[in-house]
C-alpha cells in the first residue's frame, strides 16, 4: 500500500502551506497524548474524514508520537493538514535522527526485540510516509499521507 520513499529535505511547513492553514498545530509530550487524540479525532471529523481515514490516522499519529517520546528527546509537535481526500499528518521531535529513511519497509523479525513494528504498520496504513532527518541538526521529521477510503471526504467545510 506504500509508495515509494524518497528522502527530501526537511521542511519547515509542507510546501505551499502558510502556517495558518494547518488544522492542527500541537507540542505534546506524554502528558499530552490522550489530549492530542482527541484533538485529532475531532478535526478529522469535522474535516469530513470517513470512519478508516480517522482509525488510521489515529494509530499513525499515536506510533509516531510515542516514538518522539521514546526515541526523540521526550517531546513532539504535531501538524495536520488536508488537501482533497487525504489526511497529512507530521510529528517532528529533537532527538537523534533516524539513520535509515527506509526504516520500517520491511517486516520486522518478531523474535527481534528491537523494535521498528510502529513503523512498519505506519507505513501500511499510508498512502506515502517519508522520514526526514537533517544532516546539520538533530531531529527527524515524519509525514505520513492517509488518503480516504470511501472517496466521499468534503474538504469544503
Amino acid at each position: 500500500m506504500s509508495s515509494p520513499d524518497l528522502p527530501v529535505r526537511r521542511p519547515s511547513r509542507p510546501a505551499g502551506r502558510a502556517a495558518a492553514e494547518f488544522d492542527v498545530d500541537q507540542p505534546f509530550d506524554v502528558d499530552g497524548l490522550y489530549t492530542l487524540r482527541e484533538t485529532l479525532t475531532a478535526h478529522a471529523s469535522r474535516l469530513g474524514a470517513d470512519d478508516d481515514q480517522i482509525d488510521h490516522l489515529l494509530i499513525v499519529a499515536g506510533e509516531l508520537a510515542s516514538n518522539a517520546i521514546r526515541h526523540g528527546g521526550g517531546a513532539g509537535r504535531l501538524r495536520l493538514w488536508h488537501d482533497d481526500y487525504v489526511l497529512y499528518c507530521q510529528v517532528t521531535d529533537h532527538g537523534p535522527g533516524i539513520a535509515d529513511p527506509m526504516h520500517g519497509t520491511s517486516m520486522p523479525d518478531p523474535a527481534d526485540g528491537d523494535g521498528g513494528r510502529g513503523l512498519w504498520i505506519c507505513r501500511r496504513l499510508t498512502s506515502r510516509f517519508t522520514i526526514e532527518t537533517a544532516d546539520d541538526a538533530p531531529g527527524t521529521t515524519v509525514t505520513a499521507e492517509i488518503p480516504s477510503h470511501d472517496g466521499n471526504r468534503s474538504t469544503d467545510q
